[in-house]
């Protein structure tokens, strides 16, 4: 069997794709085409032919993708910031939309004063991806992680180990209930950001495939109204913090203002603000703890 051209062969899995209900075909069945050629997606162009067994290999994942399998889990790899992380089953996949909470740390821990080394701490760290992400780009941050899920923590140690291998910052890593009140209790008082990521969907939620069948249900419901872990995490966040500490916590767009409601008629907080995703729906908030008078 001769060499195929990629181009043609893209556009069939791109309808393939279509036909199947994934959102981004065209530019998943790129993604697919780059991982099994082991090229970065910008470069395809590079690569006009496909031999006989790039194309079986390109078939078959097409095909698990069109079964609504995660395009992570198929190439293994979801990014935060500059950070690759290696995700697949067991594991909740990072989003794009936490991007946006990323960034809004970087853009404050800049803010801290020269000589300090910031103590940050990510509840419900999942695969690591916002302790390392912020581990990579602020290298002098002490950065502690926290999940619940024993299974997420593994992959949290792979990624943690193979990025500090790498020359990233280490991260600290713990096994714990992000609303228990013994959980990093060494570290009352002394955080000077808090970011989280915490299992937030109402529990009657309409979900992809690629969510509802394929990421742990433990890191995804937050009971009836996707509120149950956020409510009392809101004090593990106020115990941490140091007086004028920062935090950020990622919500469900059907929340509304009730997460920020929930800050605001909290004693330990002010300058409450609501901050929307790209597609102009509510996505985290952001507090800072009172600070001493």
């Amino acid at each position: 069997m001769s060499r195929v051209p990629l181009r043609t062969t893209v556009v069939e899995a791109t309808e393939t794709l279509a036909a199947a209900g994934v959102h981004s075909p065209y530019t998943d069945a790129e993604l697919l085409a780059a991982h099994v050629l082991g090229v970065e997606r910008t470069r395809l162009a590079l690569v006009p032919m496909l031999t006989p067994v790039q194309l079986a290999e390109y078939r078959q994942l097409v095909a698990q993708r069109a079964a609504r399998v995660p395009l992570q889990h198929l190439t293994g790899v979801a990014a935060m910031g500059e950070v690759d992380l290696s995700v697949g089953p067991g594991v909740f996949v990072p989003r794009p939309e936490t991007e946006l909470l990323f960034a809004w740390a970087l853009a404050h821990l800049e803010l801290t004063e020269r000589g300090h080394r910031p103590i940050v701490v990510d509840l419900c760290t999942g695969s690591g991806a916002l302790a390392l992400a912020i581990a990579h780009a602020r290298p002098d941050a002490l950065v502690h992680a926290v999940d619940l899920d024993p299974t997420a923590l593994k992959w949290a140690r792979r990624n943690a180990e193979r990025l500090a291998a790498e020359g990233d910052a280490p991260i600290a890593l713990y096994e714990g209930d992000v609303t228990a009140p013994e959980t990093l209790s060494e570290l009352n008082g002394r955080v000077d950001m808090v970011v989280a990521n915490p299992p937030y969907i109402p529990a009657d939620a309409a979900l992809d495939p690629e969510v509802i069948d394929h990421d742990p249900h433990l890191a995804l419901f937050g009971g009836p109204d996707g509120l149950d872990v956020i409510r009392p995490t809101i004090g593990t966040i106020a115990r941490l913090l140091r007086p004028g500490g920062v935090t950020a916590v990622e919500h469900d767009d059907s929340h509304g203002s009730r997460v920020a409601d929930l800050f605001d008629v909290h004693d330990d907080f002010l300058d409450v603000d609501e901050h929307p995703d790209l597609a102009g729906r509510p996505r985290f908030v952001t507090a800072r703890r009172m600070p001493t008078t």
